[in-house]
């Protein structure tokens, strides 16, 4: 959520949606913050901020995931896990775990790039939540990552090396540094973030799983140990679940922050900001209210700055979509025109898989927002064959769509359909409506709880089904109401997400395009279940 600079508090959540495993650092005056993009492209988000508060998504550091032939398909737990953010040398530097394949990195000049292809620094399964640390007293090198049990039988433990001061590779066969399976009551210990600090090597890693963890803190006078811990943020009393895995930064006055996340159903990890001091009980760090996350807090000393947070509306101008869009998989030539006016023109890609929204890269998504909102765009289905189809959608686990389709007599129709979880198949949510003019205004509603009502408007006054309206007036009818409520699911380890498609069944020949116009989100009332 952006914030007023007038007010001399912020509120937590500052990023109200799923930005998953936050890694932040400062270079200047300026913030940079990035998450997991697991198997969504272009990955590596890239957000900006100068108080902390208020971030702007400035681009994305990853184009394509590689081997390109993996991802042409969704695999939404798989790609970029947990990345760490770093700046050396006069470079942006972000390695990351693919826990099929092993550690990677990525380099820039500058935070908008060029970002160099993605380099395989080890390789291995199960490898993932890498950091790097360049030891600016000694000149060397190092880097820490934890391991993933369904890919490597290990879980629990976090392995160190050295590394080259390239950081292209590393320079021994690595050593368990911290073992989880030895701090009683620890479990799931992952995500560590490496820091010096006052003559300390210091390793910041959450533990206790990502609904129920907490943030621990570890601490050696020499890297590969031996570290001693300390639990540094947990719940407590509050109703922020699982408050762990960020990073911790410093400002230029010298105050110092702690940027985690909370898992939160659908809406997928939330990134809280909790303020930070150095020397509780022998030197440790003390994380919001004396290790319990707090809910407001008096702003960072940082000029203020306007309101801001990532872009959601979309005009789609020349028809390409703004950075907040993200394909389900490596996105393919064709998939997207370009032109010369407003709006997003999509192609019906011929597919097998058009009985199920989860298994199609064709999907155009972003985040679903966290506070109660209404989503709308404009559809229009061009001249296309039977079978053709466009709408928008709500994806998880189990998913729901509302759109048109093109029937074999060539009339085209308000569809609107969905599957469950356990579904291979999705089935009509409401019976198809007529929609002559190949046009129709969508509509969601996502109440608290991630919620979701869905309305139409075909600006057809001979549509008399559900003729509930809900006086905004779009087109002549006004919007009616479709379906039963639907609760949004989240995926694997990723959020709910909004999402536009257009596809066609298996034939020959091009099927048609649809165009999608004004995406907007409205927020609407704060939610109840903050």
């Amino acid at each position: 959520m952006s914030a007023d600079p007038a007010e001399p508090v912020y509120r937590n959540p500052v990023l109200d949606a799923d930005w998953s495993d936050p890694d932040v650092i400062r270079v200047g005056d300026d913030f940079y913050l990035t998450a997991s993009s697991f198997g969504r492209v272009p990955g590596l988000p890239l957000l900006h901020s100068r108080d902390l508060v208020n971030w702007t998504l400035v681009g994305h550091a990853l184009q394509r995931l590689e081997p390109e032939s993996e991802f042409a398909a969704p695999r939404h737990d798989c790609g970029v896990w947990a990345p760490s953010l770093r700046h050396h040398d006069g470079r942006f530097w972000i390695f990351w775990g693919d826990p099929d394949r092993g550690v990677f990195q990525v380099n820039a000049p500058e935070i908008r790039g060029p970002w160099t292809r993605p380099h395989l620094v080890k390789a291995g399964k199960g490898l993932i939540d890498p950091c790097p640390l360049w030891d600016d007293e000694t000149g060397e090198a190092y880097l820490v990552h934890a391991w993933a049990k369904s890919r490597s039988g290990v879980k629990n433990r976090l392995t160190g090396h050295r590394m080259h001061p390239h950081g292209t590779e590393l320079l021994d066969e690595g050593k368990v540094i911290v073992d989880g399976d030895r701090i009683p009551g620890w479990f799931t210990l992952e995500g560590p973030k490496l820091y010096r600090h006052d003559g300390w090597f210091w390793i910041f890693a959450p533990a206790g799983g990502v609904e129920t963890g907490w943030q621990g803190a570890f601490r050696s006078r020499a890297f590969f140990g031996p570290y001693e811990e300390k639990v540094v943020l947990e719940q407590k009393d509050t109703d922020v679940n699982g408050p762990h895995q960020g990073g911790w930064v410093r400002t230029p006055s010298g105050e110092d922050w702690f940027l985690h996340f909370q898992q939160r159903g659908a809406y997928g990890r939330v990134v809280h900001l909790q303020p930070m001091r150095w020397g509780g009980g022998g030197g440790w760090p003390v994380i919001g209210d004396e290790g319990a996350p707090v809910a407001e807090h008096r702003r960072p000393d940082l000029p203020p700055q306007p309101p801001a947070a990532p872009a959601t509306d979309d005009d789609f101008p020349g028809g390409r979509p703004g950075r907040q869009w993200q394909w389900t998989a490596n996105p393919r030539d064709g998939w997207a025109t370009h032109h010369s006016a407003d709006g997003l023109r999509l192609t019906c890609v011929r597919t097998p898989d058009a009985h199920d929204l989860r298994a199609l890269p064709n999907v155009l998504t972003q985040r679903l927002p966290g506070t109660p909102c209404t989503v709308e765009v404009d559809l229009r289905l061009d001249d296309g064959e039977p079978g053709a189809r466009a709408g928008l959608a709500v994806l998880g686990d189990a998913y729901s769509w509302i759109g048109l389709q093109r029937g074999p007599d060539g009339t085209v129709r308000l569809v609107h359909r969905f599957a469950e979880t356990v579904a291979d198949q999705e089935r009509d949510a409401a019976p198809p409506r007529p929609a002559p003019s190949g046009r129709a205004r969508l509509r969601v509603d996502i109440d608290a709880g991630a919620r979701c009502r869905f309305s139409y408007d075909t600006g057809d006054t001979g549509d008399t089904a559900n003729t509930a309206d809900t006086g905004d007036g779009a087109g002549q009818g006004g919007f009616r109401p479709s379906g039963q409520v639907f609760a949004a699911t989240p995926w694997r380890w990723v959020g709910a997400l909004l999402g536009l498609v257009a596809l066609a069944p298996t034939g020959q020949g091009h099927a048609g395009t649809a165009t999608f116009t004004q995406f907007r989100i409205r927020i609407q009332e704060k939610r109840a279940d903050r």
